[in-house]
């Protein structure tokens, strides 16, 4: 089952649910803010979807500037990034769908539809 990991009130997670509803996808959503997935899934996450651990983060996302995460990166572990965007669901690039196999982070019209059609 695939998981679209979002946020309702985000206009880009409700193109990429409109998207997949009508292309007939189903799908879970998963309210990233309340439920963000953890670490493990994270890693799995970036790695299915060839994406580097930064590229997780929503990099003009209020959080990511009230907690000066751009300043704080660079000093910071693969699993340190990982363990706080598991803490903290509005610090990630949502939509971030995920199926077990395939990944992707944000949304794109073409990748979606190479990806999840």
């Amino acid at each position: 089952m695939i998981k679209l990991y979002g946020y309702k009130k985000c206009s880009t997670c409700r193109k990429a649910e409109q998207f997949l509803q009508h292309a007939g996808v189903a799908y879970q959503f998963i309210d990233i803010t309340e439920n963000p997935p953890d670490a493990v899934e994270l890693a799995a996450i970036a790695r299915r979807a060839n994406v580097s651990v930064n590229k997780l983060f929503n990099t003009s996302g209020l959080q990511y500037r009230e907690l000066n995460i751009k300043e704080r990166l660079p000093a910071l572990s693969d699993q340190q990034k990982l363990d706080l965007l598991a803490a903290n669901g509005r610090l990630i690039k949502r939509p971030l769908i995920a199926d077990g196999d395939r990944a992707t982070v944000g949304f794109d019209d073409e990748q979606f539809a190479a990806i999840w059609l």
